[in-house]
């Protein structure tokens, strides 16, 4: 007669997926939202720039005239070791107007990685609801994972995508001319993922005239020489100050944030 209190119980009929249908979900993170300066919403602007990308986030840091309007706070993100001034090193999303009273050019600058499943309520809340834009410029840089083809840190170039509002305004002979007229699209066979995805997929949906620039490579010198010249086609008259300029600062961009590993793609 078998020992049922010591014979070896059999397996468990249930699959490990199964198992977690018994325990509680995990509590659902709080919504990011945006705190703005001006008491009037939503926000209009010409255009709105939003930068991802180390070396687009260094240029911006060097812009001589910006005012700080606002910032982005995503809760699971701590406010803890920021400084008082805006700092490379901080782990913000703050809001500026450039050079203008009227906030008709707008900046965003994202200094910290934006997971997949937090990307398209950023997207929501940065594109058509509280800011209202007529064009917007998203800049970030290509992904090795992503990218078809092989890429060399010695090498520096970039790439745009445009959502169809955009491209139909080329094709129609408009008088309002590309944002990135001198670069090729993006190669087929490429993706683009993460916040610049759902940021370029946010104006598509809204039908807001939208480009997406990708550059390499993604940290050093070069790479923020290559961004600051695609910049001063966009804004010719922007000016910079001249105390932060060096390449030292460059070398250590790649520290300023982490990449998330995955997240979802537009291709």
């Amino acid at each position: 007669m078998e020992d049922v209190l010591t014979e070896i119980p059999p397996p468990s009929r249930f699959f490990k997926e199964d198992l977690n249908n018994f325990t509680p979900p995990s509590p659902p993170l709080p919504s990011p939202f945006l705190l703005l300066s001006s008491l009037d919403k939503p926000l209009r602007s010409s255009l709105l720039i939003i930068a991802i990308s180390s070396p687009s986030l260094s240029v911006f840091h060097r812009v001589a005239a910006k005012t700080l309007i606002g910032t982005l706070i995503l809760p699971e993100i701590p406010l803890s070791g920021n400084s008082i001034e805006p700092s490379l090193r901080d782990k913000s999303c703050n809001i500026y107007a450039l050079n203008d009273v009227d906030n008709s050019v707008l900046l965003v600058s994202v200094q910290y990685a934006v997971s997949a499943e937090r990307s398209h309520a950023i997207a929501k809340l940065l594109i058509g609801e509280q800011i209202i834009p007529e064009r917007v410029l998203i800049m970030d840089s290509v992904q090795s994972r992503n990218f078809r083809g092989k890429l060399s840190p010695d090498e520096t170039f970039a790439f745009k995508l445009e959502t169809s509002s955009e491209r139909k305004e080329h094709s129609d002979r408009s008088s309002s001319s590309p944002l990135l007229k001198g670069l090729d699209y993006f190669p087929s066979g490429s993706m683009v993922d993460g916040l610049a995805a759902a940021l370029l997929s946010r104006c598509q949906m809204r039908n807001i005239k939208g480009t997406l620039c990708v550059s390499w490579p993604e940290f050093g010198g070069s790479g923020v020489s290559l961004v600051k010249s695609i910049i001063k086609e966009v804004l010719p008259s922007l000016e910079y100050s001249v105390n932060s300029d060096g390449e030292d600062e460059y070398s250590k961009l790649d520290q300023i944030k982490d990449h998330p590993l995955d997240s979802e793609l537009y291709t």
